[in-house]
């Protein structure tokens, strides 16, 4: 029975599981009711014996996932938010497939980094967000990028947030192919059909392997940890606001 999701598509044919934000009039930016199909789709497709593959996607042209809707966030969603996508996608035992058709930003370039493998039409563009609205992040949802992309790389991208295109994280090493988008359909397709020809069981064995190198320190506990009184101080709200009134944030007060 196809799931009933308002903010998810979930689709599988042919052993693929595609599951796509649906949101694309917010660039598929992502509110806790998005995160919260997003896990349970990520499940289903784990246990179901009718895909071999996952792919993860994003409605339109225009973005495979902006992060989080900032207007969520300025509104408190992210205090206590317990974030496991990434972690899903780490511990799915089936290959998992970015298909990356736009921007990649924030939450949407963690996955695109968490998936075993990236595909992206060659106008994605790529980046971090957190540093600039004020949206904490921590643990192997920073780190992971390091094992990826290099820690100077990782680092760049973090802190400065800058933009990215396709074909530079092609030569990073966090797309593994980058085609047109008219091409990316029949691409991702492609490279399915190629792992959908060789052993699950293998493919399992492997995803347990590269495990190993994460630190799966929980990110509420650093930020507790080592932010305490975080979302309280009103830095992460500054952020936000700044975000939406369209004008540059003064984090001047909390150097």
């Amino acid at each position: 029975m196809t799931p009933n999701y308002t903010d998810i598509l979930y689709t599988v044919s042919d052993q693929v599981c595609t599951i796509a934000i649906n949101r694309p009039q917010k660039l598929n930016a992502m509110t806790g009711q998005t995160i919260r199909e997003l896990e349970d789709a990520i499940r289903r497709a784990s246990e179901s014996k009718d895909s071999g593959v996952v792919v993860l996607t994003g409605v339109g042209e225009k973005a495979f996932c902006a992060g989080g809707d900032v207007k969520w966030e300025a509104d408190g969603g992210l205090e206590d938010l317990d974030f496991r996508i990434n972690r899903m996608l780490v511990d799915c035992p089936k290959p998992t497939v970015a298909r990356v058709n736009g921007y990649a930003i924030a939450s949407g370039n963690h996955i695109a980094y968490f998936c075993d493998l990236t595909i992206a039409a060659d106008h994605a563009i790529f980046g971090q967000n957190g540093p600039r609205v004020g949206s904490p992040a921590s643990g192997h949802l920073v780190s992971h990028l390091a094992d990826i992309v290099g820690h100077k790389r990782a680092r760049e991208m973090w802190l400065l947030c800058g933009r990215y295109s396709a074909d530079k994280m092609l030569d990073w090493g966090l797309v593994n192919a980058v085609v047109p988008m008219a091409d990316l359909d029949a691409e991702v397709r492609r490279w399915c059909d190629q792992l959908l020809a060789v052993s699950p069981t293998c493919q399992k064995l492997l995803k347990k392997s590269f495990q190993g190198i994460m630190d799966w320190t929980p990110m509420k506990e650093i930020i507790d940890r080592h932010a305490p009184g975080y979302f309280a101080s009103g830095e992460q709200q500054e952020g936000a606001a700044a975000f939406l009134e369209k004008r540059k944030p003064d984090f001047s007060r909390w150097r």
